[in-house]
């Protein structure tokens, strides 16, 4: 098991968590079980959890740099106050319902000493059962947010051009330049952190790894994927508690993605494209809640949520994202 860090640490791992104490503990414990050879500090940022989280550190892992704020602070502002205090040469944003199978820590971090020209790097992700979670991602745009607004990338998921914003065709099996690295397990250069700064906190939550992607990539770092690295993902372990809504904070986010980084003209075409996503889904959870006894209510509430949606979003990202309560990771 590895000891605490007594010097300088290479590298400063960051867990945002909220209402997720067990799947914290799992995680803390993978981490200090496999990490061998690696100077490191972990930071956990619990933003407002009722059911002891941040007591569970306390008493379990007192290495453990612990912020306990009174509320949920959002994701990127909640990493951006352990970014302010993190003295490695890297930082890992790492979602609390991770855990890691080896050490894959050093693994990647020996991988970003071999690529100087790599400023983020990101692992190949697993579900529970073993099976591949796709990670990494292109930019929003007009073409992809048709094509997912038509279910093209779900009717031909091995298709390269209907499934190009996600890469559904690809094993993530490869080193790989990308676009946008999946903020379950994104591992940063502090150098690059100095040149463009934290996370933007306009983004709640999602999004906020698509703009500093973004952010990186202009200020001309390299963004790589290597499998070399590899970790267990279970996915949205808080925000799964209000899908619907969270589906809402994730295009609110989207578009505002658009609306900081492309033309005007491309955000309004985006809102449209946005609207139509809700609409061709709110009759599917509608017809299902008429249809399927046992899940009614939330195949109503869902639709409910979508049909807000298409309209909120002809009012741009402020209208899907401003009455959006989130709390937590990411699905």
């Amino acid at each position: 098991m590895a000891e605490p860090c007594t010097s300088k640490p290479m590298l400063s791992i960051i867990l945002v968590n909220w209402n997720t104490r067990e799947i914290l503990r799992n995680c803390l414990q993978s981490i200090y079980t496999y990490t061998v050879g690696l100077p490191f500090e972990v930071f956990v940022v619990d933003n407002g959890s009722s059911d002891g989280s941040a007591q569970m550190v306390r008493e379990n892992y007192p290495q453990v740099i612990l912020i306990a704020n009174s509320d949920n602070k959002g994701f990127a502002a909640a990493n951006n106050q352990a970014l302010a205090l993190a003295k490695g040469d890297y930082v890992l944003l790492l979602n609390s319902d991770t855990y890691l199978i080896d050490n894959s820590l050093l693994k990647a971090v020996e991988f970003a000493e071999r690529h100087p020209e790599a400023g983020m790097i990101g692992c190949r992700v697993l579900n529970a059962d073993g099976t591949l979670q796709p990670t990494c991602f292109q930019y929003p745009s007009l073409l992809n947010l048709f094509l997912g607004a038509f279910y093209l990338p779900k009717l031909f998921p091995k298709s390269r051009f209907f499934g190009r914003e996600r890469m559904t065709w690809w094993k993530r099996d490869d080193l790989r330049e990308v676009e946008v690295i999946t903020g379950c397990f994104l591992l940063v250069r502090a150098e690059v952190i100095r040149q463009i700064g934290f996370l933007d906190e306009s983004f709640f939550m999602y999004g906020e790894e698509t703009d500093w992607c973004y952010r990186a990539c202009q200020a001309g770092w390299k963004l790589l994927f290597t499998p070399e690295a590899r970790i267990v993902h279970l996915g949205g372990a808080s925000s799964r508690q209000n899908r619907p809504e969270m589906m809402l904070q994730l295009r609110g986010s989207i578009l505002l993605f658009i609306k900081k980084h492309r033309s005007r003209a491309e955000y309004c075409l985006s809102c449209l494209l946005v609207g139509l996503f809700f609409a061709l889904r709110a009759p599917y959870w509608f017809l299902r809640g008429l249809l399927v006894q046992s899940e009614r209510k939330q195949s109503i509430m869902t639709a409910e949520t979508y049909w807000k949606g298409a309209f909120r979003a002809l009012l741009g990202a402020d209208g899907l994202r401003k009455k959006a309560k989130p709390k937590g990771e990411r699905v």
